[in-house]
C-alpha cells in the first residue's frame, strides 16, 4: 500500500487535524507530513497560486520541482512586453524559488521552455546561456499558447537539493 500526504489547501488546522495532515506555514512555505512522505510546498506570493491552487515550487525525496513560471515580477504583479526581458524575470523567479526550497539553478538538472511564438525563442538564448552554460541541464522547447497574452514564455525546471 502506497501512503501519501494529503495536501489541505484551506490551511484549517481543525480541516488539516480531521484528515491526519499536519501543516505549518512558515516564510511562504507549507511543510506536509504523511506517514512516508514528507512534501514542502514553496509559495512566491503570486495572486495564481491560490486563484488555481499550485505551488511554486515542492520539495520531495531530494528533488525540488518549480511549477511552469512566467515572466511576472510578483512584487508589483507586472510584465515586461519584452520577450527578452520576460526570460530574465522568469529566472530570477525560478531562483528565488529554489534559494527558498534550499537549492539553486547550479542543481538544475531539467528545463522545459514553452513560448507561443516559436520564433521568439533565439532571442532568449544569451540570456539563458548567462544562467545555463555552465550546468548544461537537459532542456525541451514547446511552442504552445499560455494563459495570458501579455506571457511571451514559461519556464519549469527540476532541481537536486545539494547534499
Amino acid at each position: 500500500m502506497v501512503q501519501a500526504a494529503v495536501v489541505c489547501c484551506c490551511l484549517n488546522k481543525v480541516c488539516c487535524s480531521l484528515i491526519g495532515v499536519k501543516s505549518m506555514l512558515t516564510m511562504g512555505s507549507k511543510l506536509i507530513e504523511g506517514d512516508k512522505v514528507t512534501r514542502r510546498l514553496i509559495s512566491s506570493g503570486s495572486t495564481f497560486e491560490s486563484e488555481i491552487g499550485y505551488s511554486r515550487a515542492v520539495v520531495q525525496d531530494g528533488w525540488v520541482f518549480v511549477s511552469g513560471t512566467t515572466g511576472y515580477d510578483y512584487s508589483d504583479m507586472s510584465i515586461s512586453p519584452d520577450v527578452v526581458q520576460q526570460t530574465e524575470q522568469c529566472l530570477r523567479n525560478i531562483e528565488a524559488a529554489l534559494l527558498q526550497a534550499g537549492s539553486a539553478l547550479r542543481h538544475v538538472v531539467r528545463v522545459s521552455y514553452i513560448l507561443p511564438v516559436a520564433e521568439d525563442f533565439p532571442a532568449c538564448w544569451p540570456v539563458l546561456r548567462q544562467y545555463f552554460a555552465e550546468i548544461r541541464p537537459a532542456a525541451t522547447m514547446i511552442s504552445a499558447g499560455l494563459a495570458d497574452s501579455k506571457m511571451k514564455i514559461e519556464i519549469e525546471v527540476t532541481a537536486k537539493l545539494p547534499d
